[in-house]
């Protein structure tokens, strides 16, 4: 199962979504998003929350706690 890291960079990536996008849109610098997709650091639950609502998945999707991406 994919993990976190993972689905955020396939997320990214299918839409064609810079990661200076993502950062801004969810209120991180893009090292910090970059540190993210690389695993070298984890997101805070508001960062995952953030993260969920701008892909507009479920956050159980983007963890790989589900292989559904709808959210609830």
């Amino acid at each position: 199962m994919p993990d976190f890291f993972s689905r955020i960079v396939e997320i990214r990536k299918s839409r064609k979504i810079l990661q200076k996008d993502v950062a801004e849109a969810i209120g991180v610098t893009l090292r910090q998003y970059q540190r993210y997709e690389k695993s070298e650091q984890q997101p805070t639950l508001p960062v995952i929350t953030k993260l969920a609502d701008y892909f507009e998945v479920s956050a159980d999707y983007l963890l790989g706690r589900s292989d559904n991406p709808q959210q609830h």
